[in-house]
């Protein structure tokens, strides 16, 4: 029996030496995979930090493009506004004979 008790050992040792390697094989194993992981994850995240700053600088070119020719719109809207009115107000005749008699009859019957 002491013989069967020692082989017994022997067996229980070796099946738990040869458990541990392969735990140990298992734990490189993970290791190994959460670092490709990780250069993974940053390898994707660079990618889609640099889709995403092209993607925003079109986007913003586009914008200020739009807003530009708006400004121009705009401008070109105001000066043809602004020379309409001036031409209105060049036809106009003034008298100012009529307005100043105009004025002080006002400025006088305040007054009273």
């Amino acid at each position: 029996m002491i013989f069967m008790a020692n082989n017994y050992t022997a067996l229980a040792g070796s099946t738990l030496d040869h458990l541990l390697e392969i735990e140990a094989a298992a734990a490189a194993i993970v290791d190994d995979a959460q670092i490709e992981a990780a250069k993974r994850i940053h390898e994707n995240d660079e990618k889609n930090r640099i889709v995403f700053d092209e993607r925003y600088k079109v986007e913003i070119q586009n914008h200020l493009s739009r807003l530009n020719d708006e400004i121009e719109k705009v401008k070109i809207q105001y000066k043809k506004e602004l020379d309409d009115y001036r031409k209105e107000i060049s036809g106009i005749n003034v008298e100012k004979d009529a307005f100043c008699a105009l004025f002080n009859k006002y400025i006088s019957d305040e007054s009273s």
